[in-house]
């Protein structure tokens, strides 16, 4: 049998723990692919206020669970095959700490084992609005090679629910590595000329 698609999900402190919760719940329905999520525990504090799930039942949706603290888990190495990794919601403090190479707990040592193996590794930041010190450390982490992907929600297929924006927005995550969800309403493009109406 061939190894299974690995990915791994970092939830961290941020606001919008739900993101990365449908990203887990989303992923079961993947054939062949294989969870690996890592929670810190402001993340697990925040999600208590944010939902109604609990931290055993966020766990219990991955295939893997690794604890915050343990650098020495299977995706602390880059022998660890992934498809890459996914930080959503991604904090502050773990965009600097990714930007910096400062790997003191296993979410920002799995970013950085990721990035030095030259694999995917999307950060939905979630901060608003931005001081400088925000916008340089999203300079430096794409520099690194990762993928800054703020949780901005598009009107274009006007959702009817913040599940549905939810959705659309994990899909669009998954996209970066190369995994479709079928949660992503594409634009197909707009009927008509397209200058009309242009005012520019």
């Amino acid at each position: 049998m061939p190894d299974p698609r690995r990915v791994i999900i970092g939830i961290t402190g941020a606001s919008g723990t739900l993101l990365g919760i449908r990203l887990l719940e989303l992923l079961r329905d993947v054939p062949d692919v294989e969870t690996h999520l890592v929670m810190s525990p402001a993340a697990v504090r925040t999600m208590l206020i944010e939902t109604d799930y609990t931290a055993d039942a966020v766990n219990a949706m991955a295939d893997v669970t690794h604890s915050f603290k343990d650098i020495g888990a299977s995706i602390a190495s880059g022998s660890f095959k992934s498809e890459g990794m996914i930080i959503a919601p991604c904090s502050v403090k773990t965009l600097g700490a990714i930007a910096g190479c400062l790997t003191d707990d296993l979410i920002s040592r799995a970013a950085d084992v990721c990035l030095k193996e030259r694999r995917r590794v999307v950060l939905m930041f979630r901060e608003t609005p931005l001081h400088a010190g925000h916008i340089r450390v999203m300079k430096e982490a794409t520099e690194a090679g990762a993928i800054v992907m703020p949780a901005v929600v598009g009107l274009y297929y006007q959702p009817k629910s913040v599940l549905e924006m939810v959705d659309h927005l994990a899909g669009r995550a998954l996209d970066l590595i190369g995994i479709d969800a079928g949660t992503v309403k594409r634009w197909q493009g707009q009927p008509g000329k397209a200058d009309e109406g242009d005012t520019r």
